[in-house]
């Protein structure tokens, strides 16, 4: 008998990657507190909060495999985290034009039946172009990306806005690391394929 298996998250990016992978899930809102802990550095934050997500699920779901993810934007130190307005996305993009920013994902797979948790982080490092204002106003009323951490989805047409790419696994940019999730489902018996 296969194993439950949770998604805590209510991102749509996150859901959409996992059904990629054709397994049957469940999807289960974590209502975390995702503020950062006093000198807490941005990395260990998603680690944090990749496992804090599962954990939070684990009274409803005892006997399932519970999947957590975090993504924290980073250039310099500074978290760059979801804009939510046009004007604040407008800010996060002028701030990373022409800069290379470091988006880490933090992914956790919790075994709620022995409270073993798997995390792991995967670094994407992202080169943005020089962007002008025009740019960045046409993109935003295109693709209004205030969701997504860094005011971009590099899945859609904020492709134009970067230069460069360097990562592991291409899906950890946008929000869930596949690679490493299939080794950690194969560690617990889960086939994939």
């Amino acid at each position: 008998m296969h194993r439950q298996l949770v998604l805590a998250s209510t991102s749509p990016y996150r859901r959409e990657l996992l059904t990629r992978l054709g397994l049957p899930f469940e999807i289960c809102n974590p209502q975390t507190d995702e503020s950062p802990l006093p000198s807490e550095t941005p990395e260990a934050l998603a680690l944090r909060l990749s496992e804090a997500k599962a954990r939070a699920v684990v009274d409803a779901y005892p006997d399932a495999l519970i999947i957590g993810s975090d993504q924290v934007a980073t250039v310099d130190g500074k978290i760059y985290g979801k804009p939510g307005d046009h004007e604040r996305a407008v800010s996060q993009l002028q701030e990373l034009s022409g800069k290379t920013v470091n988006f880490f994902t933090g992914l956790c797979l919790l075994d709620a039946r022995s409270g073993h948790a798997d995390v792991r982080g995967i670094a994407t490092l992202v080169g943005f172009r020089e962007l002008s204002d025009t740019e960045i106003e046409n993109y935003l009323r295109r693709e209004p990306a205030y969701n997504c951490a860094g005011s971009a989805k590099s899945e859609g047409l904020g492709i134009a806005l970067l230069s460069s790419m360097k990562g592991d696994d291409p899906n950890a940019l946008i929000g869930l690391p596949l690679i490493a999730l299939c080794d950690m489902l194969r560690q617990h018996g889960v086939a994939v394929l």
